[in-house]
């Protein structure tokens, strides 16, 4: 028990080094064996890394203290025997992943978080960049929206953090054009998102996009009668419907304008 509480303490303070290792493994592997042919989009990476860029920048100043903070005042306190141990960090990410599949789908749902989660929305191609491609302040609710089954839950921090790290890792995958054979991610998907799944979420077919919202897991989404039947194609045509992408400055400023 002492030795897996600790090895989940050592993955957890490990998460920078882990997604960075996975980001740079997809990103080199996708433009070795791409699944979808890249199209020549002006400044497209520009919009994404300075998008993340701005993330990075506030995520040690607001974000991380504010996770931080609400793991460290819950309602209650878990009783050791509760807190350590493998099948109860399984059963936190679980947890955490079922809550981040809700709130996915309010993202798009409810009109004024949509208008914030579009940003992410209006990228014309996929890959491992744009995993990070969200507004700073969708960002910053999102960690407050966790905040509510971490406090109901009493989920320690650690798992906290082992969640997320697992949890960035499956969206740079499933975002990632990395070309899989037909078979193994048949197969993978049956367990969990792989491109062929989250693709379709960002299909600019307004239908398509309102589908496919879980994040690690790939249950979530047939349980709960959200799944697309539209199968990926190399040609599918990424992003909104009849909505370009717009330059950086316009996608921050996008959620506060009249018309965005």
């Amino acid at each position: 028990m002492q030795a897996i509480e600790s090895l989940v303490t050592a993955a957890g303070g490990a998460k920078p080094l882990i997604g960075g290792v996975v980001f740079l493994l997809l990103f080199i592997g996708e433009r070795i064996a791409a699944a979808a042919p890249r199209p020549e989009i002006k400044h497209r990476l520009i919009h994404n890394f300075g998008l993340w860029a701005i993330v990075l920048v506030m995520s040690p100043l607001i974000i991380a203290p504010l996770t931080a903070f609400g793991a460290n005042h819950l309602l209650w306190e878990r009783p050791e025997a509760l807190r350590a141990g493998l099948l109860f960090l399984i059963a936190d990410i679980i947890l955490l992943d079922l809550w981040t599949y809700w709130a996915h789908r309010a993202w798009h749902r409810v009109p004024v978080m949509w208008r914030f989660h579009k940003v992410h929305h209006f990228d014309e191609f996929l890959d491992t960049t744009s995993a990070f491609r969200f507004h700073i302040l969708e960002v910053m609710f999102s960690a407050l929206l966790r905040l509510i089954p971490i406090a109901l839950l009493a989920i320690p921090f650690t798992h906290v953090i082992v969640f997320e790290t697992v949890f960035i890792c499956a969206v740079m995958f499933h975002h990632s054009n990395l070309r899989l054979s037909a078979g193994f991610e048949r197969a993978l998907s049956r367990v969990m998102v792989t491109p062929s799944i989250h693709w379709v979420h960002h299909h600019a077919v307004m239908k398509d996009t309102h589908s496919n919202y879980a994040s690690i897991l790939s249950l979530w989404d047939p349980l709960f009668a959200s799944r697309s039947a539209t199968r990926r194609t190399p040609e599918m045509k990424i992003g909104l419907e009849s909505v370009e992408d717009k330059p950086l400055l316009r996608l921050i400023l996008t959620p506060f304008m009249r018309r965005g």
